[in-house]
């Protein structure tokens, strides 16, 4: 079987295992946002991977339109990825999501700042967006921000915080 479809499969999966209202495959594949937005991302990703940027970032903002995630089709996202309702969801180009993470709506991983050139441009092609370790469950409303910011692994970030610093593992 494909890598890429396996993956989708696995996506399903982790749907069905930590959303306590969803209960199997096909629910998940037809009244899930948070699953829409990650396979949007998943075909996107695979896309930007081959150098098809353009089409990645127009089939990232269809899914945009359609599901009200925004995840960049540069961002790395790990396996058993999970976002409960998804709306207002956005991830930065140069996010890095370990496994087993859970995120839900509202949340925000993006830049705190642009580092800028001697024109007064935006730099490109810099690190910009945080790092999310594994086991992390991120609470709605969430904002974290900046390219030097790590959440470790097992953490827990609460509703409505805003984090531009690291956070140790465990907390």
């Amino acid at each position: 079987m494909n890598s890429n479809f396996k993956q989708i499969l696995q996506d399903l999966d982790t749907i069905v295992a930590k959303d306590p209202a969803t209960t199997g495959r096909w629910e998940a594949f037809l009244c899930s946002p948070g699953y829409h937005g990650i396979l949007f991302y998943r075909v996107s990703h695979r896309l930007w991977q081959k150098g098809w940027r353009l089409s990645a970032r127009l089939l990232s903002q269809f899914g945009r339109l359609l599901t009200g995630v925004e995840i960049h089709p540069g961002a790395q996202i790990g396996k058993n990825f999970f976002i409960d309702h998804g709306m207002g969801v956005v991830i930065g180009e140069t996010t890095t999501i370990g496994e087993h993470v859970k995120l839900y709506q509202g949340v925000t991983l993006g830049a705190k700042s642009f580092e800028l050139d001697e024109h007064g441009n935006p730099v490109k092609g810099i690190k910009r967006h945080p790092d999310i370790g594994n086991h992390v469950v991120v609470y709605a409303g969430a904002t974290i921000l900046g390219g030097m910011t790590h959440i470790g692994d097992n953490c827990v970030i609460g509703a409505g915080s805003v984090v531009s610093k690291n956070i140790p593992s465990g907390s």
